[in-house]
């Protein structure tokens, strides 16, 4: 590839040269120039402008050779080795952030069938307080090496959440991306959309989404907005409480 790109240089270069002498040839040929119709003056304009044209070309082949330049001194500098490098997979686990079942699950079921799953999500992860959801779920071993376990469950991944839903039992959960603490940098709480009112579905993607006006302040069960009766539904999926 390093000798393709010297090659590309040396006819960039050779092109400049033509645009210039072409450019040139026609300004001083000017006097022999007419249009179809025999006017002179008319292709004397033509010709001068045929020149112009061709000179400014021939400026942005040089702007264009500066880069290529650049490009060819950097593709010097690489030493090419037969086999790629072997990236490091970054621990990580998943947490649950929500989980939800029954009447608790209508309103974020209805969002996913009207609005989609990415809706969905940010949604429920407005109950996402950061790393004391994270530490909560630490605390109370709701940790998975992959989201949806259970048999039967559909997971919807957006960015670092992932949405469950087990269409047979009838819950819907949130889980977040975990990275094992070995591996972690600094954590960041990234802010959590909001809903604007009970009934009102709206895309809480969009970049005039409503932003956060409440949120529940109490938790219920092993999660911030688990219901009592999903037991059955953890002990059933082996996460004994």
């Amino acid at each position: 590839m390093y000798g393709v790109i010297g090659d590309l240089s040396s006819g960039m270069r050779s092109l400049h040269q033509v645009l210039e002498q072409l450019a040139d040839v026609h300004e001083r040929k000017a006097a022999h120039a007419f249009n179809d119709d025999g006017d002179h003056a008319a292709g004397v304009r033509d010709a001068l402008a045929a020149a112009e044209d061709l000179r400014r070309s021939a400026r942005l082949v040089d702007q264009a050779y500066d880069r290529l330049a650049e490009g060819f001194v950097a593709a010097g500098r690489i030493a090419w080795h037969p086999e790629p490098a072997v990236e490091e997979a970054v621990p990580s686990r998943w947490i649950t952030v929500v989980f939800c079942q029954g009447d608790e699950a209508d309103r974020p079921l209805r969002i996913l069938g009207e609005l989609g799953h990415v809706d969905a999500v940010d949604y429920l992860a407005q109950w996402d307080y950061g790393e004391e959801t994270t530490q909560a779920a630490l605390e109370n071993g709701d940790l998975y090496d992959e989201p949806g376990e259970g048999t039967n469950d559909r997971v919807m991944i957006s960015g670092d959440y992932a949405l469950v839903v087990n269409p047979d039992v009838g819950y819907v959960s949130l889980l977040r991306r975990h990275v094992e603490p070995d591996a972690s940098a600094e954590t960041i709480d990234e802010p959590s959309p909001a809903k604007d009112g009970p009934e009102l579905l709206v895309s809480y993607s969009s970049p005039g989404a409503p932003r956060r006006r409440d949120v529940p302040t109490s938790r219920l069960g092993r999660s911030w907005f688990e219901p009592a009766k999903i037991t059955a539904v953890r002990e059933s999926r082996g996460l004994g409480l």
